[in-house]
């Protein structure tokens, strides 16, 4: 009989046992060193090392509850989804996310490989660090993960199977939520609006009601449009990176939706960086190259994805009428449209909603936040009114800049 035969909350000090019970990873005398690293709303992740020989492995255990609200329950069996796509993202995009070594359906936790060497995405950025692989490497993770995850690819009877397997309603339920609902219509009260922009907010989202219909439409988008297999959550504090290798991980949202879903929030959250660079690097040759690599990304991540797109339909296309002339550019057009509205979406929800982001949040000078945050609404609305003009790299640019030159500092 052993503790783990029935489910509970593992403190640090109790996961060291619980690794040498479930793996021979590390030698049996092995003397563990546990330390609770999670900094996300959801989850435990702890990582356990041998001292002895520099080893280490990464539990994460999913709650029952949210780490940001004790009111707020999700199903657990998260876990056991976001095991089983980083097994399938890894076969179509190996070496982009971490190994599984163990799934564990009773104790709801996940051993998998320490992603050693590499930063949180966001914190580098943060620090304003540049990675000049990641617009390659996530968009060879974006089009292989999703493009082949879809009936364009897949057997229709194997996607539909699969469709079943990724059912995630509680978490599906906070997107539809925090994403599409309540940056919009602040029905549950709990949106986060920073004070000097609560006018500005009130007219430009709370009061525009074409925005609204907007927004209702692409929710309805994500609940219905069972395209392909996603990430569900993919932005800069889900990858881990290096200048020269990326991995992308806590897929936990995962579930049969849009691609565009993914590739708009990746594209979010690098304007997010320009924001907090732009707004804090004092020294301007180091504000410019920061800046200029945040859009020269953007571009890259929009433009890339489009030629690989192309690349992998050609070579792994199936379905018989997906090949009709035509078709794989009209597919193409509902990607493209999708990502931008989403892009806007995640915009608004990380700035006014209630998981603000701490690239925002963390601007020192009131009067740059407030700058930025109005920035970032004006090309998020952008986004989501006109996301059929959105169709190259460039076409991002020149939205950003116009909606930069809205606010510009005086």
């Amino acid at each position: 009989m052993s503790k783990y035969d029935s489910y509970f909350l593992m403190k640090a000090e109790e996961v060291p046992d619980y690794v040498k019970e479930k793996l021979t990873y590390f030698d049996a005398d092995a003397r563990l060193e546990c330390k609770e690293i999670g900094d996300g709303n959801l989850n435990y992740v702890f990582r356990v090392k041998d001292p002895a020989s520099g080893k280490t492995i990464i539990v994460k255990q999913a709650g029952e509850a949210l780490r940001i609200s004790a009111e707020m329950h999700v199903s657990t069996d998260r876990g056991r989804i976001e095991a089983k796509i980083l097994g399938i993202q890894d076969s179509y995009a190996p070496g982009l996310v971490p190994k599984v070594y163990l799934y564990d359906g009773t104790m709801c936790a996940m051993v998998m490989e320490d992603m050693i060497g590499h930063t949180m995405m966001r914190t580098g950025l943060l620090k304003h660090e540049t990675y000049p692989e990641f617009a390659d490497h996530v968009t060879t993770f974006m089009v292989n993960s999703l493009l082949r995850t879809t009936d364009v690819v897949l057997g229709h009877k194997e996607k539909k199977e699969l469709v079943k397997s990724f059912i995630n309603p509680d978490l599906c339920e906070i997107s539809e939520d925090l994403v599409y609902s309540e940056p919009f219509i602040d029905y549950n009260h709990r949106n986060n609006v920073f004070p000097p922009n609560a006018e500005f907010v009130k007219k430009e989202l709370y009061e525009d009601q074409a925005l609204h219909l907007e927004a209702a439409k692409l929710k309805f988008e994500f609940m219905n449009n069972a395209q392909s297999l996603i990430h569900g959550d993919l932005h800069t504090g889900s990858v881990f990176i290096n200048k020269e290798h990326t991995y992308i991980f806590d897929p936990e949202f995962a579930f049969f939706g849009p691609m565009g879903y993914d590739i708009g929030n990746v594209i979010a959250n690098m304007f997010f960086a320009w924001c907090n660079g732009d707004a804090t690097i004092e020294d301007e040759k180091e504000k410019e190259e920061f800046s200029g690599w945040c859009l020269s990304t953007i571009s890259d991540i929009v433009d890339l994805f489009i030629e690989k797109y192309n690349k992998v339909f050609d070579k792994h296309v199936t379905e018989t009428m997906a090949k009709v002339p035509g078709f794989k550019e009209w597919y193409l057009e509902g990607i493209l449209s999708d990502t931008a509205g989403v892009a806007g979406l995640e915009s608004i929800r990380r700035t006014v909603g209630m998981a603000n982001v701490i690239d925002i949040t963390t601007i020192p000078n009131e009067e740059k936040r407030a700058r930025a945050e109005k920035i970032v609404i004006s090309l998020a609305k952008n986004y989501i009114m006109n996301r059929r003009s959105f169709r190259s790299g460039a076409d991002y640019l020149n939205a950003i800049k116009e909606a930069i030159g809205k606010f510009e500092s005086r």
